[in-house]
């Protein structure tokens, strides 16, 4: 069995395997309708996206969607979230992932985790909190087949039309 070690904090085997985990680069969320996170390699098997004081200017959700051919996938999840505050609040989507901030004065941090079960299905799961207005803090989870192979990431809103206006979102990949 041959290994290289390319100081990238990456093992490849002689099969192909790719082991170690890359981080991205760190992505302003302070404009757009969507962030984008491309290119991810068909090895990648837990994907975590990583969220840094990230709010919007409106009361629609943030979703993350999974995607393939360089397409977001906008159906399909069965996805579930909960807000954990004063009163408990529940909300679902087969649009994508969601978690539960549906007020423009949220300020979200945490991070969502999606590992791959076999083939094409992939489940996630995340704890968020924000401080800001509230002390608010989301219990996210769901899954969605993906009809190829896993080679982007988005993070939207349900509906795609409030614009991001703080923080950042970074993600790392690992085989």
């Amino acid at each position: 069995m041959a290994m290289t070690l390319d100081g990238s904090a990456s093992v490849t085997i002689n099969n192909g395997t790719v082991l170690g985990i890359t981080r991205g680069t760190a992505v302003a969320s302070t404009s757009g309708v969507s962030i984008d996170f491309n290119s991810i390699p068909s090895w990648a098997k837990r994907i975590t996206v990583m969220f840094n004081g990230v709010s919007t200017n409106g009361t629609s959700i943030p979703l993350i969607q999974l995607g393939t051919g360089g397409v977001p996938t906008t159906t399909g999840y069965v996805s579930t979230s909960s807000e954990v505050y004063t009163a408990a609040a529940t909300n679902t989507s087969t649009a994508g992932f969601n978690i539960y901030f549906d007020n423009a004065g949220y300020i979200f941090s945490g991070s969502y985790t999606f590992v791959n079960v076999s083939g094409n299905i992939w489940v996630g799961s995340s704890v968020t909190s924000s401080q800001a207005v509230l002390a608010v803090t989301t219990i996210s989870a769901g899954v969605v087949t993906l009809s190829g192979a896993l080679n982007m990431v988005r993070l939207t809103t349900a509906g795609g039309t409030n614009t991001f206006d703080s923080g950042s979102v970074n993600i790392m990949y690992e085989g």
